[in-house]
């Protein structure tokens, strides 16, 4: 049970990480190449394997907390998988930063958040041998429905292919990293994963024009731009770690489909903030039928979270 309120939490920090997420791929004077952004993402991601050495204070270990003594070697398998996941990640990446860069984040991410949840469900029933009851099947159900509803869907056929792209292949690295840490320890394949994403995004460097892409992004890139991206990829970095332990804990299907949770917190804090964030990356629609709909939609998903956390 522990782990459905793990996810929620990660998903209320992610839905922090969206807003601002949109703000710098909207500004000219930050990252808003989405191939540059999503490559210091990865990047960025693999310091998160600092949290090795956290588990060397005292009860940091009784927390949950990875500890560097239960990382293995690798076997094949298990880089395999890792670099899968870090594959799907960067390409999923990619697809929903130019999504956002071109369309509305209100109606973007919550076709990317039911499309994977949605393929992460039928992926997670095929390939991980996951079966579900009645209830957890409504309570999915409902947040999938939920959190497509949000979506008012203003974007082109180009912005549709990717955020479909990005869906699905958001639904393959999560379904890459359930079988890494079914293979290994959650510790092992956080490590090996994290290193991968590393890796993954240095190996973008010895094609010489994704290193002039990325040096003339970054020379644009003002210091205050570079403290807000580090900034935001931190707190994704701490959202993705309470994601992939509910990941280890729980069902991934269940946990993809948590997502819908994202936009229901979006929409919180755009209404009790929407003055403070900035045009381009906020929800900009106040009117009294705005918010009963986005309401009604919240209400669903709620629904859908209270019948999955009966159900388990």
């Amino acid at each position: 049970m522990a782990w459905i309120l793990l996810a929620a939490g990660g998903q209320l920090i992610n839905a922090v990480v969206a807003i601002l997420d949109k703000y710098i791929v909207s500004d000219e004077k930050i990252l808003p190449r989405p191939f540059v952004y999503a490559f210091y993402s990865c990047l960025i991601a693999g310091g998160w394997m600092f949290i090795y050495a956290i588990s060397f204070l005292p009860g940091m270990q009784t927390v949950g907390m990875p500890h560097i003594s239960n990382v293995e070697w690798p076997t094949i398998q298990v880089l395999g998988m890792s670099f899968l996941a870090a594959y799907t990640f960067f390409m999923a990446l990619v697809s929903m930063y130019t999504g956002l860069k071109e369309a509305d984040a209100s109606d973007v991410m919550p076709v990317i958040g039911a499309i994977s949840a949605a393929t992460t469900l039928v992926l997670s029933i095929a390939l991980l041998g996951g079966s579900f009851g009645q209830t957890t099947l409504a309570g999915i159900a409902l947040l999938i429905i939920g959190t497509l509803m949000v979506s008012q869907m203003r974007f082109t056929p180009t912005v549709m292919l990717h955020t479909f792209h990005s869906g699905l292949f958001f639904a393959l690295h999560y379904i890459a990293i359930k079988g890494l840490f079914m293979e290994t320890s959650f510790d092992d394949g956080f490590f090996w994963s994290r290193l991968s994403l590393v890796l993954f995004a240095l190996s973008l460097l010895l094609v010489p024009a994704y290193i002039t892409k990325i040096k003339q992004q970054s020379q644009k890139t003002t210091a205050r731009g570079g403290i807000l991206v580090l900034a935001t990829k931190v707190l994704a970095g701490v959202a993705g770690f309470m994601l992939l332990k509910a990941t280890d804990w729980g069902d991934v299907a269940i946990v993809q489909a948590l997502d819908g949770l994202k936009f229901a917190f979006i929409i919180l804090i755009s209404l009790v903030l929407g003055k403070f964030i900035p045009h381009t990356a906020g929800e900009n629609d106040f009117s009294i039928t705005t918010i009963i709909r986005k309401v009604f939609y919240v209400s669903i998903i709620c629904l859908g979270f209270t019948l999955l956390f009966i159900s388990l």
